[in-house]
């Protein structure tokens, strides 16, 4: 049977705790054991921060919402949509960062995206309708 809630909540860092909640809530109901709903709190938190920090930096507070969707689908398993309408940001085009090179010299930034990348078992990304999508398939 498939399941679904929804959450939308504005999109500053004081809700971040919030949005991490009703996820990891969702992925409770789901049976998941505790160390997957701590990965899944990571990618949440990960996602809700960038996007409460770039992606509305040029816009109304008004217009700064993040919709959270939890489902449980047949077909799918568990799966989180994240819906933001900040600028467009298509986070499969963001390379990897090099992790052999000396750490001194890395270039900043990256690993959130790594994290969410490897930590999910699938990342998908579209651009519809002036609004960001982000799935997750955990």
């Amino acid at each position: 049977m498939d399941i679904s809630a929804t959450i939308t909540i504005p999109a500053k860092l004081e809700f971040l705790y919030e949005s991490v909640d009703f996820v990891s809530s969702c992925a409770r109901e789901q049976k998941f054991s505790n160390e997957k709903i701590s990965e899944i709190a990571l990618v949440i938190e990960e996602v809700f921060v960038n996007i409460s920090k770039y992606a509305y930096a040029e816009k109304n507070d008004h217009d700064a919402n993040i919709e959270i969707t939890c489902k449980s689908v047949e077909t799918k398993g568990f799966v989180i949509e994240i819906v933001d309408s900040g600028v467009p940001f298509d986070i499969m085009s963001v390379r990897e960062p090099d992790l052999t090179s000396d750490i001194n010299g890395r270039q900043t930034g990256g690993l959130g995206i790594l994290f969410i990348k490897k930590l999910m078992y699938e990342v998908q990304y579209r651009r519809e309708e002036g609004r960001n999508k982000l799935t997750l398939f955990v």
